[in-house]
């Protein structure tokens, strides 16, 4: 017999009708052996990663639908339009039980600091936003706060639907030294030596013997805590390679011609979300495996 937990979906109060219905479904699952169950299992996870991705899942849903069906010439503009329906999403959201308060404040965290970084970024011309708008700062449009704050969503909402648990986890103050270096070099790169690959080290000699513990159902199940991160950058990747193909920014050399994102963004990506992450876990809480 499986272990039980209760379903932390229960903190979205638009679900809470569902978790009974749940335990039903669970039951019958179980009653049809080992293979109903891990298939069960594995459903459960993709719809626990799918309701985390919400907030990014409709961003990008957005930046691909405005390429396709947006009229060239309306009177408000593309990235004008984008900023209203995001703050249109995130309080529907907020309305509608879709999201709680805490992970709202994580949002505003992250839309702040990516912000601040877009402004920089786009003022030395490490990249573009093509298309006019008014709502904006500097060269950068005010959505795209939004895009840096889903993930933080993302990792806020995976970490109550799957309820994170840790062996051998950093420190946190250790951690925000980490993050505070990391975010300090996306700035000062571009005038002194670069020490991306140092911090990617300590990086690896911080989490190298973490592991993380997920429960999509009944069980922990358990990874490296550094597979996690990389995994989720490679995500990131592709939502930026989609990004750049609907011509929402670009960088200096797609100007004239889209191509592929160089896999070396993996790195920026990576050490990223270990600032997301920092700010996530000083949020939460680590908990370790018997707490």
């Amino acid at each position: 017999m499986l272990a039980r937990f209760e379903s932390r979906a229960w903190v979205y109060g638009a679900l809470r009708w569902g978790v009974a219905r749940e335990r039903a479904v669970g039951a019958w699952v179980e009653a049809h052996g080992k293979i109903a169950c891990w298939v069960y299992e594995f459903l459960r996870f993709g719809v626990k990663q799918g309701w985390a991705c919400l907030f990014g899942g409709l961003l990008l849903g957005l930046i691909i639908g405005t390429k396709i069906w947006y009229p060239q010439h309306a009177f408000l503009a593309r990235y004008d339009a984008l900023v209203l329906a995001a703050v249109v999403i995130q309080a529907g959201m907020l309305r509608f039980r879709l999201e709680t308060l805490n992970e709202a404040k994580v949002i505003l965290a992250f839309h702040i600091i990516g912000t601040i970084m877009e402004v920089f970024k786009t003022s030395i011309g490490a990249w573009t936003y093509p298309e006019p708008s008014l709502l904006r700062i500097g060269g950068v449009p005010l959505f795209t706060g939004f895009m840096y704050a889903a993930i933080g969503s993302y990792l806020t909402r995976a970490w109550v639907l799957l309820d994170f648990r840790f062996t051998r986890h950093p420190k946190l103050p250790a951690l925000g030294v980490l993050s505070v270096a990391i975010y300090v070099n996306f700035f000062s790169h571009h005038f002194l030596p670069d020490v991306r690959i140092p911090l990617l080290v300590v990086t690896a000699l911080l989490f190298g013997r973490c592991k993380i513990y997920f429960r999509c159902w009944r069980v922990y199940r358990k990874m490296p805590l550094l597979l996690g991160f990389g995994l989720v950058a490679v995500f990131i990747w592709f939502a930026e390679n989609i990004g750049t193909l609907m011509g929402v920014w670009r960088y200096p050399s797609q100007a004239r011609d889209w191509h592929v994102v160089p896999p070396e963004k993996l790195e920026a990506w990576l050490l990223l979300m270990i600032v997301s992450y920092t700010l996530v876990a000083v949020n939460q809480g680590v908990r370790g495996l018997r707490d």
